[in-house]
């Protein structure tokens, strides 16, 4: 009877295991289906690039590189917003430039996604032209340049291209819910308004603009403000590390509750600029890994110089295996992040 009684209770446990496992299957596919139907009444919100065709790579079975660029656009700035005076409006900005450059990677065989941020001061040629500056200029000429001074520079296709600017990536991350940061250390920056107390704390996007664009990033260790000596660099790995936790939590929010998929698929793509080929539908499958956390992270390794009085960074040769990686024509190597 003992023994009936145990193998039994093992049944039962066996038999609510099969069936939690059922249900979380069940609710991840609703989940995606909400973000599907999301998509499908949001299509017509998006904005496509068209001109960025042509300079698009083709379709490749293994892998696919998105582009995606933050520009200091300050379109849209109304002098009410809380950030105003950290971040000025349209007349305050002279010229368009990228303020982020990250080439996000899908292997198409693991699903497994990985962040690449190119520093703003790298030295480069600009698109088709002889003319050298550094890489955040080549938003000036438009998207398709910024693609093709890709290209050229790192030697890696791009096969969508996804833009935003300053005040709709406050609005993404609003209808998100916010993002999540947690630091060890009070942290700030002054120039952009940046403030988090030890621990973490959800930001939302006023808070979370302060924190992608800060460049003079200090902590305060042992009762002493000590700054970020790496500049861009640091600026580059918080922005990787702010991107991933904000795909993660757009993910995990919007399959743990379909009804919040409208709010973030509409907050997204009214927020982006985007080529004329990208299946957002698809687009959202491929980041549904970013849930399980299948995120990578790599810096690219760069070195000082100075060119015509400037402070610039150049590509270093032990960038080789990353882009490598990037082009598809090496593995994916040991992430440092």
């Amino acid at each position: 009877m003992k023994n009936e009684s145990g193998a039994r209770h093992r049944r039962e446990r066996q038999q609510n295991w099969l069936v939690a496992v059922a249900l979380a299957r069940v609710l991840g596919a609703a989940g995606f289906m909400g973000v599907a139907r999301a998509l499908d009444d949001s299509l017509a919100d998006v904005r496509r690039e068209l001109s960025l065709t042509s300079v698009l790579a083709e379709p490749n079975d293994q892998f696919v590189n998105f582009l995606l660029v933050g520009s200091d656009s300050r379109a849209g700035a109304d002098p009410s917003d809380p950030d105003f005076a950290n971040v000025g409006g349209e007349g305050d900005v002279q010229g368009r430039r990228s303020d982020t450059l990250i080439v996000v990677n899908v292997e198409k065989s693991t699903g497994i996604i990985s962040l690449m941020s190119v520093p703003r001061d790298l030295w480069v040629t600009i698109g088709d032209s002889e003319n050298t500056e550094r890489i955040n200029v080549a938003y000036r000429e438009g998207g398709a340049v910024v693609v093709r001074t890709i290209n050229r520079a790192l030697g890696i296709p791009i096969h969508h291209y996804l833009e935003i600017d300053f005040q709709g990536f406050k609005e993404l991350v609003d209808a998100v819910g916010g993002v999540t940061v947690c630091v060890e250390y009070p942290t700030r920056d002054r120039n952009t308004g940046l403030y988090i107390r030890p621990g973490c704390k959800n930001l939302d996007g006023v808070d979370s603009l302060a924190y992608a664009r800060s460049r003079s990033f200090e902590e305060k260790v042992d009762g002493q403000w000590r700054m970020d000596g790496t500049a861009d660099i640091g600026r580059g790995k918080r922005q990787r590390l702010f991107t991933a936790l904000l795909m993660q939590t757009a993910v995990n929010r919007t399959l743990s509750d379909p009804f919040r998929a409208g709010a973030v698929m509409r907050g997204a793509t009214s927020a982006l600029l985007v080529d004329e080929r990208l299946d957002m539908v698809e687009f959202a499958q491929l980041m549904r890994p970013a849930a399980a956390g299948q995120l990578r992270r790599f810096s690219l390794d760069t070195f000082g110089d100075t060119v015509r009085g400037n402070s610039v960074l150049r590509i270093a040769e032990s960038a080789g295996p990353v882009l490598a990686f990037y082009a598809g024509s090496g593995p994916a190597p040991v992430p440092p992040e």
